[in-house]
C-alpha cells in the first residue's frame, strides 16, 4: 500500500528550497508513494513541473504573517488527503503546517531546515524549540545549518542532513544551449568584443584616492578577443551581496579586463543594484537579466560562477554551475565549503565580517587568478563536475528520503 506524503512550503518562487522539494516531490517513486502539494502563500514558477509530473497542488491563500482562516484552510486539506507523513519546509511552512499536522493528528512530521537563518530573532527560534519537540525529524541540506539551529537550542539528535542534488548535465543541458560565445554575448545586447587597449598591470602599492583603497596586485593578462563572462546567480537581496561583486567589476574595468557579467535572479534589492551599476557606469559590462526559465542555457558559456553570499545552507547555483564544470569562486561560509574545495574545485573568499574592503579586494585578486589560467579553470571545472557525479546526485538525494520515510 502506497504511503500518503504532503509536503507543505510558503512559495513555489524560482528559489533553492523550492527547487529542492519539486526535485523531490516529481522523483519519489509513484509506486511506493502518494505525493500532493500545500502551497501556502503564492503559486510560482515551480507549478508548472508539479503539473507536468501530476503532483496535486493546493494554493492557500495565506496573507498574513498570522493568517487563521489561511490555518483552517489547511488544516482541512490535510484532514482531506489524511496524509501517513507531513514533510514542511521553511519557517512560514514549518510553523503553520507543523502546527496544522499535530492539530489532524498526522503520525509523523519532518521539518526542513534549508539555510542558516541570520535574519530570525528569539520568538523565530521559541517557535522553533516548541514544535520541535513533535516532531520526528529535521531534515537539513548541510552539517553547518545543523549546528546552527543546535545552537540556537533545538535537539541535534533529531537532525538528519541530506544534501541538496542537482539533475545530471546531460538534463541540464539541452540541445538549445550550443551556442557560441559571441552569439550569446549578441543575444544579451553586446556588439562590441574589441577591449579598449592593453592591459596595464597595477602596483599593490598604489592607492586609489577616490576608491579610498589599495587596488590588488593584478597580472598582465594575455590578449583575449572573446570578452571573459562571469556569472551570478542569485535572488537580489542584501544576503547574497551583490553590491560587493558591483564593486568587483568597477575594479575590473578600472584596469581594462575585457569581460562582461550576467547576473540572473531577481528580488527586492533589483532597483537599488540597477542605480549603483549605472553609476559606477558599469552598465556596459554588467546585464542584469532577471527571472529566468533557461538559466543552463545562459550559463553555458560562463567562465566562472561568484558567490558573495553572506550566508546559505547550499548553494543550488554552485551546484548547478560545478555540474556543468564552471569553477566557482565563493565566500568562505558554512553550504559553500561543503560544495566547494579550495584550490581544487574553485576557490573560497575568507568572509572577513565587516571588513568589506578585504573581502571585495580578495574577490578581485582570485577572480584575476582564475582568468589567467586557462588551464587552473579547466582543471577545476573537470574536478568540479566529477565532485557533483559523486557526491550530489539526484539519485543519492532520493535515495536519503526514502530510507528516511520508511524508517519514519
Amino acid at each position: 500500500m502506497r504511503k500518503k506524503i504532503l509536503q507543505i512550503i510558503p512559495t513555489l518562487d524560482r528559489c533553492g528550497a523550492e527547487k529542492q522539494m519539486v526535485l523531490l516531490a516529481t522523483h519519489l517513486p509513484k509506486d511506493e508513494f502518494d505525493v500532493e502539494v500545500i502551497v501556502l502563500t503564492r503559486s510560482g514558477a515551480f507549478a508548472e513541473e508539479l503539473t507536468e509530473a501530476n503532483i496535486p497542488t493546493t494554493l492557500i491563500g495565506k496573507r498574513l504573517k498570522f493568517d487563521p482562516f489561511a490555518f483552517n484552510r489547511l488544516k482541512h486539506e490535510i484532514k482531506t488527503f489524511q496524509p501517513d507523513l507531513v514533510h514542511t519546509w521553511l519557517f512560514a511552512a514549518n510553523a503553520y503546517g507543523r502546527k496544522a499536522a499535530i492539530d489532524c493528528g498526522v503520525p509523523h512530521i519532518v521539518a526542513g531546515e534549508r539555510c542558516v537563518d541570520l535574519w530570525k530573532r528569539w520568538y523565530h527560534f521559541y517557535i522553533d524549540r516548541w514544535l520541535a519537540r513533535k516532531t520526528d525529524r529535521i531534515a537539513t541540506n548541510s552539517e553547518g545549518v545543523k549546528d546552527f539551529y543546535v545552537q540556537h537550542g533545538l535537539p541535534a539528535e533529531k537532525f538528519v542532513v541530506i544534501p541538496n542534488a542537482v539533475l545530471p548535465p546531460e538534463t541540464i543541458m539541452t540541445s538549445s544551449v550550443s551556442v557560441s560565445a559571441m552569439e550569446f554575448l549578441k543575444e544579451i545586447g553586446v556588439t562590441n568584443f574589441e577591449p579598449d587597449g592593453d592591459y596595464v598591470p597595477i602596483l599593490h602599492s598604489e592607492y586609489d584616492s577616490e576608491r579610498k583603497t589599495f587596488l590588488p596586485v593584478v597580472p598582465e593578462l594575455r590578449f583575449r578577443k572573446t570578452p571573459f563572462i562571469i556569472g551570478i546567480v542569485a535572488r537580489l537581496w542584501q544576503q547574497k551581496r551583490i553590491k560587493d561583486l558591483l564593486w568587483v567589476f568597477e575594479t575590473l574595468k578600472f584596469i581594462n579586463l575585457n569581460f562582461h557579467a550576467i547576473i540572473i535572479g531577481d528580488g527586492p534589492e533589483r532597483d537599488l543594484l540597477l542605480r549603483l551599476r549605472d553609476q559606477w557606469e558599469l552598465s556596459d559590462r554588467v546585464h542584469f537579466l532577471g527571472q529566468r526559465n533557461d538559466v543552463p542555457r545562459f550559463m553555458a558559456n560562463v567562465d566562472l560562477l561568484l558567490n558573495a553570499s553572506a550566508y546559505e545552507g547550499q548553494s543550488n547555483s554552485i551546484l548547478e554551475a560545478m555540474a556543468m564544470g564552471i569553477p566557482v569562486i565563493a565566500t568562505d561560509i558554512p553550504g559553500n565549503r561543503d560544495l566547494v574545495l579550495d584550490g581544487v574545485t574553485g576557490l573560497l573568499v575568507p568572509d572577513s565580517g565587516a571588513d568589506f574592503r578585504c573581502r571585495r579586494r580578495t574577490f578581485v585578486e582570485k577572480t584575476l587568478l582564475l582568468l589567467e589560467d586557462s588551464e587552473l579553470r579547466k582543471t577545476m571545472g573537470i574536478a568540479a563536475k566529477t565532485r557533483i557525479a559523486e557526491h550530489f546526485s539526484l539519485e543519492q538525494m532520493i535515495r536519503q528520503y526514502i530510507e528516511l520515510y520508511q524508517t519514519l
